[in-house]
Order: C-alpha cells, then structure tokens, then sequence
C-alpha cells in the first residue's frame, strides 16, 4: 500500500531546480517500507561479490533479480513526484542498494552521480528511498546545496576500500561543508537530488544497519555517449528513442530468466562505467 502524497506543487519543483534536490517526504506508508526492508534484508543483506569491483552484484540494478525492487522502483508516488521533474516518458536507469551495517567505516565521499554514466544532457535524477532510518549518526545522505550549478567537476579514483562508489570517484578539489544539508529520513521518505549535485554520507556510528535505496530515472531522450549499449527499464510513458535495450521484469525471485538478464544489464554497465572518462572531459 501507497501512503497518500500530493504530487509536487510548483514551489517544489523550483526548489528543485534552485537548489538541486528535494528533502525527503513520505511516499511510502510505513508498512510497505518495512516491508522492502525485511525483503532487501533477506535478499541484499548478505553481498555477494565477484571480487572485482567495490559493489555487491546483488546491490547494483536489484530490480532485475527481486520482485520488491521492481515494485519500490514503479511506485506510483515516486513516479509521480518523478514525472514532474524530468516529465512523462520515464526510463529507471540503474539502481544501488545502500546497505550500510552499524559500527562499520564504509562511507561515500563528495562526489557528482554524473561522473561516471555516461548520459547527456545532464537531466537524470536520483530518487533515495529510505527503509530503516536515516540520520547523521548512521550516515545518511549530505548534499550541497545548488552546486548542481556548477556543471560536471573534476574527480578523482580513490583506492580507499571503505569508498562504496564504483571507483571511490571523488571530488577533486577542498569541499566547503559550511551549508552542507543532512538529508535525514524515517522509513518510507523518499528525497531527490540533480545529478550534478555534490553529496556524500558518512560511516554508520549506530548498532543497526543503515539501508536506503538510490533510484536513478531519466527522461527517454536522454541517451548514453559511450560505445557500449547498455540497458535501461521504462517505467511511465513511451520510449520513442530507443537509445537503450529495454529490460524485463522478473517472474520470480533470482530464477534463471533474471539472472541471465541481471548479468547480462550489469556486465554492460561495469563495461561502460569503467571504460568512460570523466564526464568533464567528454563534453
């Protein structure tokens, strides 16, 4: 079940495009996030990694493999709120379960989304949804207000394992935090934030773990500039572009059918992620 949300007024729509993000608000009854809870606890809580790169496969693009994130990632609230900020033909770009266990270093550092996807024009935004709570202690989300308006910063690859980005990408200059914002959440707000807005979260201080889940949607005329053809997943309205593969839903939990489709969605991005330069110098 949904819990009841107005769509975005107009006021908040300019604050997004002002400030580069939208703190978080209750999209989704508590229930049902503590319903995704239990299953991404059940499904993600344990990583499984290839021993190459930094993020859980089971992490990365869930909604290929379990049918709770293919639901989380079409609920209506979140579409709608979605809709109004990038408009009606939608396409669910890629997806990262941010798992953080308590009393643990792991942190994200000041970085842009844009870096590293590879999409033009700069129009993709991230929908975070909370499903235990978030606050300083446990490391929720920081951002920096309007920095969006700086267009795509240089970054560098951080060899820190405590990193949880793909390449520990990570601003290449001093960040002022003075007006950083914490972006704190009970379960079931979902915020918003521009691709280009800087933003980071630190290690989880509590006892308990710390799990929200990062949609990333873009409009279907947004396409991807490297040389590798990746997937993506309409969600809302029509893909009259054709720019991406489109992926499937999946049937059942993990069963043959999503596996192929997860590994064969997720070796493509890790090809193209890691082959693309720097978005500040690919335009």
């Amino acid at each position: 079940m949904t819990a009841k949300a107005p769509s975005l007024k107009p006021e908040d729509i300019e604050r997004y495009r002002q400030d580069g993000y939208l703190t978080g608000r209750p999209l989704l009854s508590a229930e049902t996030a503590d319903r995704y809870r239990a299953a991404c606890v059940a499904t993600c809580g344990q990583p499984i990694k290839d021993g190459v790169h930094r993020q859980a496969s089971n992490r990365v693009k869930p909604y290929l493999l379990y049918a709770w994130a293919a639901e989380l990632a079409r609920q209506p609230a979140i579409l709608d709120a979605v809709e109004a900020l990038i408009g009606p033909d939608i396409l669910l770009f890629h997806t990262t379960v941010w798992y953080k266990d308590g009393g643990t270093e792991n942190f994200v550092p000041w970085h842009q989304d844009a870096t590293y996807f590879g999409l033009a024009p700069f129009e993709h935004v991230t929908a975070w949804a909370a499903l235990t709570p978030s606050t300083p202690e446990n490391g929720c989300v920081q951002v920096l207000p309007r920095t969006h308006t700086r267009g795509q910063l240089g970054h560098l690859d951080q060899r820190d394992e405590r990193a949880m980005l793909s390449r520990g990408q990570t601003l290449n200059e001093a960040v002022d935090a003075t007006g950083a914002v914490d972006l704190a959440m009970q379960p079931g707000d979902v915020s918003f934030h521009h691709t280009l807005l800087a933003h980071r979260s630190g290690p989880n201080l509590s006892k308990a773990p710390r799990i929200g889940v990062g949609l990333s949607y873009i409009p279907a005329h947004v396409k991807h500039i490297g040389e590798t053809r990746l997937s993506a997943t309409l969600v809302r309205g029509q893909d009259r572009f054709g720019h991406f593969d489109h992926e499937p839903v999946p049937t059942a939990d993990a069963n043959p059918a999503a596996i192929a489709a997860h590994a064969d969605a997720l070796h493509r991005f890790w090809v193209a992620s890691e082959s693309i330069p720097e978005m500040a110098y690919a335009h």
